[in-house]
């Protein structure tokens, strides 16, 4: 099929495009029904409430906070965001009210919320949002600019001797403004864990990255100010970028595009609600402030557009590729094939004669030593070269094409070169170092630059020297634990066939971020310390406060596409699915079934291994064309016809079943 004539497929279908089917998968879609929410529980009173418990649900009945300082935290047991409105009932000219917001437990106070704004050098919390004095008997919401883009707990605090009544407070979720029923996922995932503690976990985990996702995408107008205007305080009403809805790093902080983010937020977006208008709206923003001159692009969208990352203008180009991979939006790519290109020819620039990339703009996701000829900054390169070349033989570019082929082709054999180290089994960071960072290593194995299943097996198994009992320890950001990299780890254990060894990672630290009491227990931290503390060392090495930690971070949600590509098996292999793979990995289940849909329509799976047989059931858009691998050996049959199997499994489009048995 031809590129038009699959864009105008794409056309014809996309108005057919369906919910994912109900199941018991459902429960554990975290999206609320209603974009009106209100609390579950009281968490905690200090002082003299009246009736706190009338501010929990729908009821709206009156408390009354009576006393300087009297308190009471509502907890809305899960992450949201939005802007809060409340009645209020009874009142004097002297009374005054407050609300203070947290993502954790840990920082619940009626003095301050959260760090979400980073606004001083001491790091100064974001303090409490007054209501306006003197209180009027009346219903009040927030002012749209105060929006608060993720807490789990509200705070309600008298800061006068008078009493104060308040009844009716809600919240009104703000995020993926652009979604009718946020419940409504095009995609699902389901499985049972036999050896967890909850064998529900890796459904959660799914749900929880996905939800993640939707909680970060955001109105183009509700960008986090940098400075907020006012000091303490916070201000989301900036402009994120050049249209709306647009995904974001994170729900509370920093509410601003980050390229290296979009590298695991796009998969999850792709898999779990397709819905990839953020994104492209995201890629646009960064390409609308490219340098016209050198083409280099901002790693970060407005306000801040900081300039300066050599990695992350790669991780843009990556990101160009999975959109386009996923929406096959052709027409989009026209209009920015040349900045595509003059962004990758900034890089190509900085080769020099070794063949690597020399790394002058050092900007990175937090790690530490950058620059030079390093390891990950090169890895990411190659996979950039590799994709560019798909996408300029999509733009009928041959030679080009021809060209990162050929850079790509020299870049692996230098980069075995100059960075193994036989002795560790393992790459090392820079060309004077000793150290084998977890970046590199996993990018190394995911990005195919190893030269061999054994180099590969042999880089997984020396990862695992970094695991504690919290996760991977990222040796070039030392005490850290980083999901965003950790995710990297986990698919490169996949990729090296090491399954068992990619459950035991999901389990450590997706398990530790999804379950301990000191988090929201439903959207994913950015990172946070080997010893599982919430201190994280921001993304530009800055030692921010324990506080500022994101709970809810696109770049964490690596696992919800991982289950799907790996565990399920399923992914795409050319835009929109017209040609596709299923590699299902076991990896000590019994079942596993979910999907996703494209404009070419669904594309399901569903296996289940009892005993030694296999059986994949698979739901496919008619006029695509897939392979099929299966996980185990022996005879094989293909809707009931017995097929002789060297290898792959090829099948068209349509609804089939493939049985192994010995």
């Amino acid at each position: 099929m031809t590129m038009l004539s699959l864009l105008v497929t794409a056309i014809l279908v996309k108005s057919a495009l369906c919910s994912a089917p109900s199941g018991p998968w459902d429960p554990f879609n975290l999206a609320p029904e209603s974009r009106t929410v209100y609390a579950l529980a009281i968490h905690g009173v200090n002082g003299t409430v009246l009736d706190a418990s009338n501010l929990v649900g729908e009821k709206g009945g009156c408390a009354i906070l009576a006393g300087d300082g009297s308190y009471v935290t509502l907890d809305f047991g899960y992450e949201v965001g939005g802007l809060i409105s409340l009645n209020v009932d009874e009142t004097s000219e002297a009374s005054s009210l407050a609300l203070s917001f947290t993502e954790s437990p840990l920082y619940i106070s009626p003095l301050t919320s959260d760090d979400s704004a980073a606004q001083s050098a001491n790091m100064s919390y974001d303090g409490v949002l007054y209501l306006p004095t003197p209180l009027k008997i009346a219903y009040w919401t927030m002012p749209p600019a105060r929006l608060r883009g993720g807490f789990r707990y509200l705070t309600i605090v008298s800061k006068s001797v008078s009493s104060v009544t308040v009844s009716n407070v809600s919240l009104a979720i703000t995020f993926s403004p652009h979604v009718e029923d946020l419940r409504d996922y095009m995609g699902y995932f389901y499985t049972e864990d036999p050896t967890y503690f909850d064998a529900d976990f890796l459904t959660k985990l799914w749900y929880s990255g996905a939800y993640t996702v939707q909680a970060a995408t955001v109105a183009v107008d509700t960008g986090r100010q940098d400075p907020p205007v006012q000091s303490p305080g916070w201000a989301n009403n900036a402009t994120a970028g050049i249209a709306g809805p647009i995904i974001v790093d994170g729900a509370k902080r920093g509410r601003a595009v980050w390229s290296a983010d979009l590298g695991l937020a796009v998969s999850t977006q792709f898999v779990s609600t397709n819905d990839l208008v953020p994104t492209r709206n995201a890629i646009s923003t960064l390409f609308n402030e490219q340098n016209p001159v050198t083409g280099e692009l901002p790693y970060s969208g407005p306000p801040l557009s900081e300039q300066g990352s050599d990695t992350y203008q790669a991780w843009t180009l990556i990101g160009t590729y999975n959109y386009y991979l996923y929406s096959g939006d052709y027409a989009w790519l026209e209009e920015i094939w040349s900045n595509f290109t003059k962004a990758m020819q900034y890089l190509e620039n900085k080769v020099d004669d070794t063949g690597l990339l020399n790394v002058t703009a050092t900007g990175d996701w937090g790690r530490l030593w950058q620059g030079g000829l390093n390891s990950e900054a090169n890895a990411i390169f190659y996979r950039a070269l590799l994709n560019s070349a798909e996408i300029a033989t999509y733009m009928n570019d041959s030679t080009l094409a021809a060209t990162y082929i050929s850079k790509a082709t020299t870049l692996k054999t230098q980069f075995n070169k100059a960075f193994w180290l036989s002795d560790e089994g393992m790459y090392r960071d820079n060309t004077t170092s000793t150290l084998c960072p977890q970046d590199a290593n996993s990018l190394a194995v995911l990005f195919n630059l190893t030269m061999s299943a054994e180099q590969a097996s042999s880089v997984s198994a020396g990862l695992t020297r970094y695991w504690n009992a919290y996760g991977a320890v990222s040796p070039e950001l030392p005490d850290n634990i980083a999901p965003f990299i950790g995710a990297m780890e986990l698919q490169a254990h996949f990729v090296s066939g090491n399954d068992a060894r990619a459950m035991d990672l999901l389990h450590l630290e997706w398990g530790y971020m999804l379950y301990t009491p000191i988090s929201v227990q439903s959207t994913l931290l950015e990172g946070y310390t080997s010893n599982g503390s919430l201190y994280y060392r921001s993304y530009d090495g800055y030692n921010y406060d324990a506080s500022f930690t994101s709970h809810s971070h696109g770049w964490s949600t690596g696992p919800t596409s991982a289950l799907t590509f790996y565990v399920l098996g399923l992914t795409v292999t050319s835009p929109m699915g017209q040609t596709w793979a299923v590699a299902p990995h076991t990896s000590g289940l019994s079942f596993a079934q979910g999907g996703f849909e494209t404009p070419l329509g669904w594309f399901g799976v569903e296996w289940s291994l009892d005993g030694a047989n296999f059986t994949i059931l698979l739901e496919m858009p008619k006029g695509t064309n897939g392979v099929v691998t299966v996980p185990i050996q022996g005879s094989v049959s293909l809707d009931g016809q017995k097929v002789d199997v060297e290898g792959d499994i090829l099948v068209t489009g349509g609804n089939h079943t493939i049985v192994v048995y010995n």
